[in-house]
């Protein structure tokens, strides 16, 4: 079958016809007859009669449906960097291959859509992440999972051996640390669940403490989970050993700063920290502060009203600095003035509330703990009188006296100003910035909490397994940050979900797979995140 173009004239007109021709062989030699005149067909079905000359296969539209489209966009991202940082090297300790496939599933499902164990099966099922983990094949359920995730709790040190010798090229010079808890539904895990000073403002759940060390750009180095009343010098003593044995941070004086929060700046840290001939930068209390400002003399007080500036005291053999800002003085006023407002009101309720018998004692009993939970025992005054009411007053020279500090804290050191200079060691501070961004993508993103847990083992075990993804995060946000993308990776990763995978079917047959329109402002991210290669074609492991 042939398309043989011919001319013709008629008067002074020159026609052109196309004639699909039909070839043979005769006694005498080939031949061939006019099949059709392609000229007296309608357009539409011209082209599709050249598309089938070359060999185009056509197919009626109302055969043609989409079998499925499936969750692929922060899937593809995840594939690829599990492929690049090469972690399938994290889990070859594992011996059970199926359970190191289920672990990056396990990975993979805290950054798209955190769920529990025994939902992941359920919410798996609009997306390709059985594909992307080798799992399309298999079935699991929640009892595959906690196996799984027993199998990294012998083999944890050398998982984060391997995560520190992947992220860090050189040695790390200066390390963050901050703690805070994760509150149980239930009475939780025996030994382990305790009542404590809750950062989640949950008094009223049991709880564990984590520990976590990061990097001076947020990428994690250690978690340790730890009994909910821990308290946080004992904390603090045992990361420094940790370190030290795990990964030969802080082996030689002065190779590594520590920073952290005032909570572990007790005296006795600091003497364990200037034993080992460590380096530190730790913020003090506003106490400790307004201490330090009345022993100074009156001609070294610094000029606290300009914000701007840096004030660098040395007292008592220790450096200090005093740093500060306009955004945390309107904090400071603010978090008070709550505070204060809550409290008063409290307060009256309190003392217009009807008895039959006043017991004063156990009145102003009842009226301390009402400050103290709500932050404001300092700032008030209050009695039971003769007349069994009780009364209170603000203190109003102790407010006014916080009010002259807003916006100001204290910094102390032991590092020498050749070797950082005022600026330097606020720096180091504002690095506890990326610690708390981590406490936030694990108990918010990543949906740490809250822990329905009853083992040790097992709420250990599910606490690395968001480490691991925040790790993973973390990452990939390092890469993100410096093509100017602000946005947290799991948010990212969530919205990039809308890329969908398609299979194509013709009567119930499958023809193809193809990758949904990515919206323009998605289209635009990607460009500049330099993603757009991993969706130039549909994956090779999406079998639909």
């Amino acid at each position: 079958m042939f398309v043989q173009k011919t001319t013709s004239r008629r008067g002074d007109k020159t026609y052109v016809c196309y004639l699909v021709r039909e070839g043979f062989r005769t006694e005498k030699g080939p031949r061939s007859r006019t099949v059709c005149n392609v000229t007296a067909l309608p357009e539409e079905a011209r082209e599709a009669l050249g598309l089938a000359l070359k060999g185009k296969r056509l197919i009626a539209f109302d055969e043609l449906n989409l079998g499925s489209a499936l969750d692929y966009g922060g899937l593809a991202v995840l594939d690829d960097a599990w492929k690049r940082y090469a972690l399938d090297e994290l889990f070859s300790g594992v011996p059970d291959p199926r359970q190191r496939r289920l672990l990056k599933a396990l990975i993979f499902s805290r950054l798209l859509f955190p769920c529990s164990k025994l939902a992941l099966a359920d919410e798996a099922r609009g997306t390709l992440l059985a594909a992307a983990c080798g799992l399309e094949q298999e079935t699991f359920d929640e009892d595959d999972l906690y196996a799984a995730m027993d199998a990294i709790g012998t083999r944890w040190v050398s998982l984060e051996k391997q995560l520190y010798r992947k992220s860090q090229s050189e040695p790390v010079r200066l390390v963050l640390y901050d703690l805070t808890s994760v509150y149980f539904e239930g009475k939780g895990p025996e030994g382990l669940a305790r009542y404590g000073f809750a950062r989640d403002h949950r008094s009223d759940r049991r709880q564990v403490l984590l520990a976590v060390a990061t990097d001076a750009e947020g990428l994690p180095i250690h978690i340790e989970v730890l009994k909910g009343n821990r308290g946080d010098a004992r904390a603090l003593k045992g990361l420094l050993r940790t370190l030290n044995r795990r990964f030969g941070i802080g082996q030689s004086p002065g190779e590594v700063v520590f920073t952290f929060d005032s909570g572990m700046a007790s005296r006795v840290n600091l003497d364990a920290i200037e034993a080992e001939k460590l380096s530190y930068v730790t913020r003090l209390s506003k106490a400790k502060l307004g201490a330090l400002l009345k022993r100074l003399p009156e001609d070294r007080q610094p000029e606290l009203f300009d914000s701007t500036r840096l004030v660098e005291i040395e007292h008592e053999g220790r450096r200090h600095v005093i740093a500060g800002g306009e955004m945390r003085r309107h904090r400071d006023r603010e978090r008070r003035e709550v505070r204060l407002v809550k409290a008063e009101a409290a307060m009256k309720e309190l003392a217009a509330t009807r008895r039959k018998k006043v017991d004063p004692q156990k009145l102003a009993s009842q009226a301390g703990r009402l400050l103290d939970r709500l932050k404001a025992h300092k700032y008030f005054d209050y009695r039971v009188g003769g007349d069994g009411k009780l009364h209170f007053s603000r203190k109003q020279a102790v407010i006014d006296a916080e009010a002259r500090l807003d916006g100001w804290y204290l910094l102390q050191t032991n590092l020498p100003a050749d070797a950082a200079d005022k600026g330097e060691v606020l720096s180091h501070y504002k690095g506890l910035i990326e610690v708390e961004a981590a406490f936030r993508e694990l108990k918010s993103y990543l949906e740490v909490r809250p822990v329905y847990h009853y083992r040790v083992d097992r709420v250990r075990n599910h606490i690395r397994i968001c480490f691991l993804a925040y790790w993973l995060s973390a990452r990939l946000g390092r890469e993100f940050r410096a093509r100017g993308e602000t946005r947290r990776v799991p948010t990212l990763l969530r919205e990039l979900q809308q890329i969908r995978v398609g299979s194509l079917r013709v009567d119930g047959e499958p023809l193809g797979r193809l990758l949904t329109q990515i919206p323009p402002q998605i289209n635009k991210t990607l460009s500049r995140l330099d993603l757009l290669p991993l969706f130039s074609k549909p994956p090779v492991w999406a079998a639909l």
